[in-house]
């Protein structure tokens, strides 16, 4: 049966008018979100009385947490940053089953994490409100034993579990989760053959399924981009990509490698009996109320599978394009760019310089109901309301050029094409642009006015280039200076000359800013990134030189000429507001050929 909507349960019993649903629903449409909680914000009723009518629509119990009797003996057996990080809190236990109190019942890791802490596999949940969740989480907490342990997992020392050799990864930077769970399992050295069956059943086992969730959890929480998961001859290492560089967060013993890897391979969906070929899958998380898809590939290797999952939050690219880190002139300029009819906007730069983000934050900004707008992907990373996503899909025929060109058959005003990666693609892109739609799309350059260079290099005619292409923007990704340990140092006008810095004294002193080093920033001097950007807008003479094949240079210095700012000119305005680094800005902008 499903489940009746909240806004109408809340009219009719009487909690809410009709009038205010309305409105409500009239909020929802410019910002969405839950519409319980949009109704709460209005002012409409309290957050108590819309979380009773909840629970009766998703068939749950309610309890008010500020005069339930709570069993001080179930709060004790979930350690206390479980509850707190999922807004859960036992509140009664009767022999196999435990009564909690939650804030999301659909949060699967929740309950899977209080299983396993508690070893009770019986769960039922409470609705309460988030307010009443948390302060009896500080209540409870505080007055019993805030420690305790999960009762299926011994708080052993692993220096008695991981075997003392040479070359075995050394426990000290695991968390407690995983320190504890590698306990419970033991060196389980049966594991180490090659038997599916058995590795698959161990991989079903508590511990393993607890060192998984915590790795996700933890990466999540770090704020990272990518996990690895590397085998080695005689551990598993973990490591986390936060703000674009890999940092080692945890090693676990060798025997945790193949039950583990069975574990993420059985989360995403692959075949666990397949160890020879790579492999593909994903894994949707929630967490703390936010959804995450996790995109999981398989790679065999001399030393075992490695697992790579890139983490997708798709919050993280439905920003305003004042979040990119544009200056006021350039952010000008491509949103006049992006609001012409017809034409091809271009984002280039190597993998993982925000090429991705930057496109869906221009579709963000373009898409209303005015507006038929319609993407091809290869995979589809983030999922836009409002917009017809489309994925590559080999195996049945459908490719860049083929979609492309039925896109054309469903009347669009915007086309998105995840990457120009051929001839075809090209020139089906410039079909698009020539006959009255706005085309965005990637290419894999160094630079802005590369692109061009490399769409002639792919074949596409430079006369159909200089009609259609209208502005490239090229750009990387740098790390912002921490804001918690941000220091101000002096150094010479002359060690900046090779950003372009001018100066009549090249003994000049120049004050500039970097991270000393804190928790928040995990001690780097960095944290969270920020784009640089070259903006190159075709005029007549850049469109001449095009259609003339004329040298890259030529090409460049047009540009300049027409007001582009150079990747490095970017980078140098950002190293002097104390936004990032010099050393960083070198990194990422003065690459080989770049």
């Amino acid at each position: 049966m499903a489940r009746k909507d909240l806004g109408e349960a809340l009219v009719e019993k009487g909690v809410i008018t009709a009038e205010q649903l309305s409105q409500a629903r009239e909020v929802q449409r410019s910002a969405p979100g839950d519409i319980g909680r949009i109704i709460v914000d209005l002012g409409f009723t309290t957050d108590k009385a819309a979380t009773k009518v909840r629970a009766e629509t998703m068939n749950l119990s309610f309890v008010d947490l500020s005069t339930q009797k709570i069993d001080q003996a179930a709060v004790n057996s979930v350690p206390e940053h479980i509850a707190k990080r999922h807004k859960v809190l036992p509140i009664a236990k009767n022999g196999n089953r435990l009564i909690v109190a939650v804030v999301n019942p659909s949060d699967l890791l929740a309950i899977q994490d209080i299983k396993l802490a508690s070893g009770v596999q019986q769960i039922a949940m409470a609705l309460s409100t988030e307010d009443d969740v948390m302060d009896a989480i500080d209540r409870m907490y505080k007055s019993g034993d805030s420690t305790a342990q999960p009762a299926n997992v011994a708080a052993t020392d692993l220096s008695a579990v991981v075997p003392k050799e040479e070359g075995v990864a050394n426990t000290s930077g695991l968390s407690a989760d995983i320190r504890q769970a590698i306990a419970g399992f033991g060196a389980r050295e049966d594991i180490l053959d090659e038997d599916t069956e058995s590795i698959a059943k161990v991989s079903e086992e508590a511990p393993i399924i607890r060192i998984a969730y915590t790795v996700i959890q933890q990466a999540i929480s770090d704020g990272a981009s990518d996990i690895h998961v590397e085998p080695d001859k005689r551990s598993v290492r973990i490591r986390y990509r936060i703000d674009g560089v890999l940092h080692e967060v945890m090693p676990l013993p060798k025997y945790i490698e193949k039950p583990l890897t069975s574990r993420f391979k059985i989360m995403s969906d692959m075949n666990i009996a397949e160890r020879r070929v790579p492999q593909d899958g994903r894994i949707p998380v929630t967490l703390s109320g936010k959804d995450y898809d996790l995109r999981v590939s398989c790679l065999p290797t001399v030393n075992g599978e490695k697992i790579v999952m890139r983490i997708l939050d798709k919050s993280s690219v439905l920003l305003g394009l004042n979040k990119l880190g544009f200056s006021p002139e350039v952010q000008a300029q491509v949103e006049e760019l992006v609001a012409q009819p017809n034409g091809m906007f271009l984002s280039t730069g190597p993998t993982g310089s925000g090429k991705t983000t930057t496109q869906y934050s221009v579709l963000h900004k373009l898409n209303s109901v005015e507006k038929n707008i319609i993407t091809i992907e290869d995979p589809v990373e983030y999922q836009l309301s409002g917009i017809a996503q489309v994925q590559v899909n080999k195996k049945a025929g459908l490719n860049f050029a083929n979609a492309l060109a039925s896109f054309l058959r469903q009347d669009p005003d915007i086309i998105m094409v995840g990457e120009m990666r051929n001839l075809e693609t090209g020139e089906i892109a410039v079909e698009a642009s020539l006959t009255g739609h706005l085309v965005l799309s990637t290419l894999h350059t160094n630079d802005a006015p590369s692109a061009v260079t490399r769409m002639v290099d792919m074949g596409v005619e430079p006369y159909l280039i200089s009609a259609t292409v209208i502005g490239v923007l090229a750009q990387r990704l740098a790390r912002k200076v921490c804001s918690k340990c941000k220091a101000p140092y002096q150094v010479p006008a002359s060690e900046l000359r090779r950003f372009g810095f001018k100066s009549k004294d090249p003994n000049e002193l120049v004050t500039l800013y970097r991270g000393e080093g804190c928790d928040t920033c995990r001690h780097t001097g960095f944290k969270g990134r920020l784009g640089i950007y070259e903006l190159m807008r075709l005029n007549d003479e850049i469109r001449e030189l095009v259609v003339r094949r004329a040298p890259l240079a030529d090409i460049r210095e047009a540009a300049k000429a027409n007001g582009m700012h150079e990747l490095k000119d970017d980078g140098l305005d950002k190293v002097l507001q104390g936004i990032t680094t010099p050393d960083e800005v070198m990194r990422v902008v003065f690459t080989a050929g770049g």
